[in-house]
């Protein structure tokens, strides 16, 4: 097997691991890992472009998401705390 193919087997394990844990949100994500679904979607349009494919980033989201990215925030997505948005202002700017 190829390392194209187990990175891509890695990458839909991912995507996967995330779909079961709806409960962890993109904020949850940004402070523990420094990225987020939003990030995977942004490098997946990325990379699409880089070999010269045209993904849009809906597209993209969709592929991260399981489903339309606008569905997603209205069945999963909370609003963030003022603890968790306090603590994302901290970390932005201590970059």
């Amino acid at each position: 097997m190829s390392n194209d193919a187990i990175e891509a087997a890695v990458f839909r394990r991912l995507i996967a691991h995330l779909d079961s844990r709806k409960d962890v949100q993109n904020i949850d994500l940004m402070l523990l890992a420094g990225f987020c679904r939003n990030c995977l979607s942004k490098w997946y349009v990325a990379e699409a472009e880089a070999r010269g494919q045209a993904v849009d980033l809906e597209s993209a989201r969709q592929q991260v998401y399981g489903m339309p990215y606008a569905q997603w925030k209205a069945e999963y997505q909370t609003e963030a705390t003022p603890e968790q948005k306090a603590a994302f202002e901290a970390q932005s700017n201590s970059g």
